[in-house]
């Protein structure tokens, strides 16, 4: 259970900060509301709180959970792994990023790393890519009390070498 004022992870979209816990009623029935902004805009989401933990709303992690992070990105791009289509890559992507779990952010950021340094990565990658570092950078950045541009640093530190 979340009270106002709690960051959470919202799948896809990122960090947020519960503002308020609302009830509306539908057919007849009272059903309570985490009402999140997301910090990284003006999005709003009611997430039903019975629902939070299926649709993937999660807390932060935590100093743990961001050197497991560190860890994945470090990890050595499997030798000898034949790049699938972009489609089924793209759905892999889209389906990890989903999960709302930053450790499967983490290894699409690296896999889209590696892809760059053999080829220009098309419009699609870019933009999952741009949306993976975003996610992961924002999430790092708020669980360490960091700076986003320093924990760009470290992540590019990482993976351009």
């Amino acid at each position: 259970m979340y009270k106002i004022g709690d960051m959470a992870v919202y799948p896809t979209q990122g960090v947020g900060v519960i503002e308020a816990i609302e009830s509306k009623e539908f057919a007849g029935e009272k059903h309570d509301f985490y009402v999140l902004r997301i910090v990284d805009g003006d999005m709003t989401i009611m997430v039903p709180v019975g629902n939070a933990r299926q649709v993937g709303m999660r807390t932060l992690i935590d100093k743990d959970g961001v050197a497991l992070v560190y860890d994945v990105l470090e990890e050595e791009q499997e030798n000898g792994r034949k790049v699938a289509s972009w489609s089924r890559r793209q759905r892999e992507y889209n389906d990890k990023i989903k999960s709302g779990d930053l450790m499967e952010v983490a290894q699409v950021l690296r896999e889209l790393y590696h892809i760059k340094e053999d080829k220009e990565l098309s419009y699609g990658e870019k933009k999952v890519l741009e949306l993976a570092r975003k996610l992961l950078v924002k999430e790092i950045a708020f669980a360490e009390g960091a700076e986003e541009e320093a924990v760009i640093q470290r992540v590019e530190d990482i993976l351009i070498n």
